[in-house]
């Protein structure tokens, strides 16, 4: 898992509340198991026409948006059913923040696992960020996981939630087996030194 501490990048707004995971990835592209790809098929159904050609008015073909890491997402983001797949398609498509007032909670923690920060701010920020990309497509912001700020263009900042854990493994850019890996040398302590304890009360 790549390591992610600071990021500023340009936005792009989905703006539409309650984003299920079939909306994010649909379900004829689960069958892989494989992360490679699905990036191409984020939000399918509304970036492709029925011939497979993109579709010109969904935000994701406009050449403005091209680059941008940070996606504005409307409330609820990630309901429906639990699939590990959509993380991996918005991470496949370049993005590694998802900024909403609110996320699906098995969205939010298969998303935590897999790297792809979410960020929950107040409805008075996620207006005026809505806003700002309206008026200018350039607009960038700052993410700084470890102070776990977001910084506007006018220099006001917002603190995010993120459990200390999650935070641990994004920041030092490993998954929970990559922890537990980490922590190989103090089970092996753990181990002899309980040898050795019960042994001497046998």
């Amino acid at each position: 898992m790549e390591s992610f501490t600071n990021l500023t990048s340009k936005l792009v707004s989905i703006p539409i509340e309650n984003i299920d995971t079939d909306q994010i990835i649909p379900a004829r592209f689960l069958k892989v198991t494989d992360k490679q790809g699905l990036g191409d098929n984020l939000f399918c159904d509304w970036r492709y026409a029925s011939d497979g050609s993109p579709n010109p008015e969904f935000i994701l073909n406009q050449e403005q948006v091209q680059g941008a890491q940070i996606l504005i997402a409307g409330d609820n983001f990630g309901c429906g059913s639990s699939r590990e797949h959509a993380p991996w398609a918005l991470m496949g498509y370049g993005f590694k923040v998802i900024v909403s007032t609110s996320f699906a909670d098995i969205f939010r923690n298969n998303a935590l696992k897999n790297g792809l920060l979410p960020v929950i701010v107040d409805a008075e920020t996620h207006q005026q960020l809505q806003s700002l990309v309206e008026e200018d497509s350039e607009t960038a912001i700052s993410i700084d996981l470890e102070n776990q700020t977001l910084t506007l263009p006018d220099g006001r900042s917002v603190t995010f939630p993120i459990d200390p854990f999650s935070k641990h493994c994004i920041v030092q850019g490993v998954d929970q087996l990559g922890y537990l890996q980490s922590k190989l040398s103090q089970v092996e302590q753990f181990e002899t030194e309980y040898e050795s304890r019960v042994n001497t009360l046998a």
